[in-house]
């Protein structure tokens, strides 16, 4: 006969998000990569995933400095133009559509007054 022990875990309280500013990330970046660091005892040490360091890392490498507080990527001026451009170009057709559509329906309306 075979027993089967199941194991209940018990959750106390819950985790908080820590917060750090972009000079905290920055520092501990700098201890976690540097010569005698260790991106892993620098994650216990502050009680963080050792990925979010490389996540950390990658932004600085970017120069998403100001991303690093918020974890959002920053884009480069050149590709927002180019991002607006396309917006622009996208309701200019947008708007032709529009007006063909109406004047469709102008058609049609005519074509049943006719009949």
């Amino acid at each position: 006969m075979s027993t089967t022990s199941h194991k209940t875990e018990i959750i106390l309280e819950t985790e908080r998000r820590s917060r750090f500013t972009p000079e905290q990330k920055v520092r501990i970046v700098d201890e976690a990569f540097s010569a005698q660091g260790s991106a892993s005892q620098a994650a216990r040490k502050y009680g963080i995933h050792p990925a979010q360091l490389y996540t950390w890392r990658k932004c600085m490498t970017q120069g998403q400095l100001s991303a690093v507080d918020k974890e959002e990527n920053v884009f480069p001026e050149s590709e927002k133009r180019a991002m607006e451009k396309k917006v622009r170009e996208l309701e200019r057709l947008l708007g032709r559509k529009t007006m063909e559509v109406e004047l469709l329906k102008e058609a049609v309306k005519v074509g049943r007054e006719k009949n």
